[in-house]
């Protein structure tokens, strides 16, 4: 039988972040996924799912800086020590929460960027971030977009 989350970025848009756990309970939906808790104290989301009795089954670790138009940081160079301060938070949060499990995006290629440094990075960015996550019970996972809907972005294929 497959089992379906809300997320909570994407559905209930009508209603502010925190009143969309009970929209989703509403709508007969016993769990719920959305990209970033981090603007919202773990208490707070954890006190939304409890009253509206769902389980958050999923969230991203941080990803740069959203409203600017970044999609994540683990295969930049650059941005190492930002992409591990925020697996520490990511824990932070989802051991509050209860999550099992963490969503890491790769992020976009910067123009004139070193395939080879890219490859290097987010393989590093990964196996640190799957350790830490491991240590906690939290299984890590990756996902590939397509390039239309975010141009650029690293990790947009199977291979």
């Amino acid at each position: 039988m497959p089992k379906f989350a809300a997320n909570l970025t994407m559905l209930f848009t009508e209603e502010p972040f925190i009143d969309r756990f009970d929209a989703a309970a509403k709508a007969g939906f016993k769990a719920v996924e959305f990209l970033f808790p981090y603007a919202y104290t773990a208490q707070q989301v954890r006190n939304a799912a409890l009253e509206a009795g769902v389980q958050i089954v999923l969230h991203n670790l941080p990803a740069g800086d959203w409203d600017a138009g970044e999609r994540g940081i683990a295969c930049l160079p650059d941005r190492v020590a930002e992409f591990r301060d925020g697996v520490a938070k990511a824990i932070d949060y989802a051991r509050a929460l209860g999550v099992t499990q963490l969503n890491c995006l790769a992020g976009k290629v910067p123009a004139g960027a070193d395939p080879a440094a890219l490859r290097a990075t987010f393989i590093d960015n990964l196996r640190y971030a799957a350790a830490q996550l491991g240590a906690h019970g939290i299984r890590l996972l990756i996902e590939p977009i397509n390039t239309f809907d975010i141009p650029g972005f690293y990790l947009h294929g199977t291979q």
